[in-house]
């Protein structure tokens, strides 16, 4: 190869790299399409830089369709398409493609795995992780910080926190980025104590935590509601010479949204603003779903004024949680207008505004966006058939209903859930059909709980069926036995099939439990 046509290539490669750093779509294409006159784009080295290039901006059906012209044997396109899809998200897509590698035969390359095992990580798919760990040892990568920092990341994020710390204490030099993620896994498992305790650890053997470590730990703690330990991590992070930033608020902000404390949130907001801490699209998006309720929608209006402001409102996240704040607030225009306007949705984004709809009555809607999202290509996940399945019950589309439960294993290969086979049972108890629904029950891969057995009382009071609401109560009883509501519900039904002995008798079981029914009361919010 002459040096004048290497340094052409290069260039372009260069150019390339540009468009996709920057996402300049149009210039990409123009240059795509320059190289095909030029009789340059089928050169494996630039096509897998186009493979990246349509990643990075978006477009993954052409970055697949480009992959899919290179020889299969070319190890850069398999490291090019597995990394974009990486990058932007297409965790399930990277696993799939890496599957498709190891069919071929095709030997894994050390600069393949970090890409995998945050994919793996993402989708919380422990068995391929453990799979990639085993090519580890075998090819004898472990010495790779890289790939160990990777394979902590993996197991923190699949839960499996014990064999992120097993891999950590393996290492032979321990460093911070390999110490944030085992600190991560700690506190996303509900036990940031143990990363606090392995923080003073590590200072003792010289790795200093980064603020980023100490943002994990006031999140994990706030997640759990231990607001002391949050005070002390703020003081320790003074004490070692870090300032808490704008992330560090918000984590808190995140931990008492989670908890319910919507107050506190907002006074943390408040209080954050006043310290010269301005809020990022995440401390936005973190706030956010405190205003979900009319009470509270004032606020909601105020932090979308303030998104404007500050210039986030175009976040993808941040519009999500607008969209869904709107949705939840039952104004469905505002929520339509600001979906509508999004020029990149996620799947979170989809699912909001079809619960939007169905739980307000559009279930018409509902359903025809969720055929927008798969005409748009966009792959719905289980709460997306949650949301779909939920309007098809509330409008009584049994066939509809059922046809999408179908597709949803079929098609998407996505295992039903209790939320999905209540959704059934609902749909089916609604139109009536109450033996169908009870085999349905009968036929779950799973114990039923509370929600599915509830659908089939509750529909069984509607239609008026004795027998299968005695069913459903003596199940709800097994799972609830202090609850008074179902056997209520259940003496209601004997009463409006006139069978007053059986009112009588559950009333005495009713008196003799102690179980009593708790007046009815209101929440109302005071100035």
């Amino acid at each position: 190869m002459s040096r004048s046509f290497q340094s052409s290539t290069d260039s372009y490669a260069n150019l390339i790299e540009i468009y996709a750093r920057d996402r300049a779509l149009k210039s990409g294409k123009l240059l795509h399409a320059h190289l095909i006159v030029k009789g340059l784009a089928r050169l494996a080295y630039l096509a897998s830089k186009f493979i990246t290039f349509y990643a990075e901006c978006g477009q993954i059906s052409d970055a697949r369709k480009l992959f899919d012209e290179i020889p299969q044997t070319n190890a850069h396109r398999w490291i090019s398409i597995i990394g974009a899809y990486s990058r932007r998200g297409y965790y399930q897509e990277a696993i799939n493609v890496f599957s498709e590698m190891q069919a071929e035969g095709l030997g894994v390359n050390k600069y393949l795995i970090p890409s995998i095992l945050k994919a793996c990580g993402h989708v919380l798919d422990q068995e391929t992780g453990k799979k990639i760990h085993c090519l580890c040892l075998k090819k004898s990568f472990e010495s790779d910080a890289f790939i160990i920092s990777s394979l902590i990341d993996m197991y923190s994020k699949c839960g499996q926190v014990e064999k992120a710390k097993k891999v950590f204490d393996g290492m032979h030099e321990k460093d911070l980025v390999a110490l944030n993620a085992v600190v991560s896994g700690y506190a996303q498992k509900g036990i940031a104590q143990e990363g606090l305790r392995l923080v003073e650890e590590m200072k003792l053997m010289g790795v200093k935590p980064d603020v980023v470590t100490w943002n994990t730990l006031i999140a994990g703690f706030s997640k759990k509601g231990k607001y002391l330990s949050v005070s002390k991590v703020f003081e320790l992070m003074l004490e070692n010479g870090i300032e808490p930033d704008v992330a560090s608020s918000t984590s808190v902000i995140s931990g008492l949204v989670q908890n319910f404390r919507y107050d506190e949130a907002f006074d943390t907001f408040k209080k954050m603003m006043k310290q010269g801490l301005y809020p990022s699209s995440a401390t936005i998006s973190s706030i956010l779903p405190a205003c979900m309720s009319a009470v509270n929608l004032k606020h909601g209006k105020e932090v979308h004024g303030y998104a404007l402001v500050i210039g986030v409102v175009d976040d993808i996240y941040v519009k999500t949680a607008l969209v869904d704040m709107y949705a939840k607030c039952g104004l469905i225009s505002e929520a339509r207008t600001l979906f509508y306007k999004m020029p990149e949705k996620s799947t979170v984004t989809w699912n909001s505004m079809i619960f939007g709809y169905a739980n307000h009555g559009y279930c018409e809607e509902a359903i025809q966006l969720f055929k927008q999202m798969e005409g748009a290509g966009k792959k719905p996940d289980y709460l997306t058939f949650i949301a779909v399945l939920t309007a098809c019950s509330h409008a009584g589309l049994v066939d509809c209903g059922k046809r999408l439960f179908n597709l949803m294993q079929e098609k998407y290969k996505i295992a039903p859930r209790l939320e999905h086979y209540a959704c059934l049972v609902d749909l089916l108890g609604r139109a009536g059909k109450l033996d169908e629904a009870y085999d349905v029950i009968r036929t779950m891969p799973m114990q039923p709980d509370l929600f599915v057995w509830g659908a089939l009382l509750g529909a069984c009071r509607t239609h008026g069926n004795i027998h299968l609401a005695e069913v459903a109560a003596k199940h709800l009883r097994e799972l609830e036995p202090g609850s008074t509501g179902n056997n209520l519900l259940l003496a209601n039904l004997y009463a409006d099939a006139g069978s007053w002995e059986n009112v009588a008798k559950l009333k005495k079981i009713m008196k003799k439990r102690k179980l009593r029914k708790f007046l009815g009361c209101s929440w109302i919010e005071g100035s």
